[in-house]
């Protein structure tokens, strides 16, 4: 069974060096991938929307993983804020220690994402906001100690 540890990184530069303990510990390069939004993106015609076309080909690949869709929405975020993501697929040993190499690097924690997102009032004032709760996600695992995650697909 492949597992996946996805790690979103504000600072790009600490993405080489994730890349380079990932290598060190084993991961061959093509189990590795590094994702950040094209700095120019082609449209495909009058009507392209290339930013939005990226963004929700992101939200999709990720829910292949196994992500919520609200959790996607704030990797989208962190990733159009500038962020960098890191993937690295592998046997669970091996991606439970990439979890491990990228929190050591500062993998951002998407719930710090949301929360700094401004809520739009509700135009139904009788019910309360549906809460997140990130336990209740099949096939994910928070590791311990940052923001890396891994998730079983």
């Amino acid at each position: 069974m492949a597992k996946t540890a996805v790690g979103l990184f504000e600072n790009p530069g600490s993405v080489d060096e994730v890349v380079r303990d990932l290598e060190a510990t084993g991961f061959p390069r093509k189990d590795v991938r590094v994702l950040g939004e094209p700095r120019e993106m082609a449209g495909s015609g009058l009507m392209s929307t290339p930013h939005t076309d990226f963004e929700v080909g992101l939200v999709r690949d990720l829910k292949v993983f196994g992500v919520l869709e609200a959790d996607a929405e704030d990797y989208v975020q962190g990733v159009r804020r500038g962020g960098i993501m890191v993937f690295a697929t592998g046997s669970g040993d091996k991606a439970e220690a990439a979890t491990e190499i990228m929190n050591r690097h500062g993998a951002v924690e998407i719930e710090k994402l949301s929360a700094s997102r401004p809520e739009l009032p509700s135009a139904d004032h009788g019910e309360a906001p549906p809460v997140r709760d990130p336990s209740v996600q099949t096939g994910r695992s928070r590791s311990p100690g940052g923001g890396a995650r891994l998730f079983v697909w």
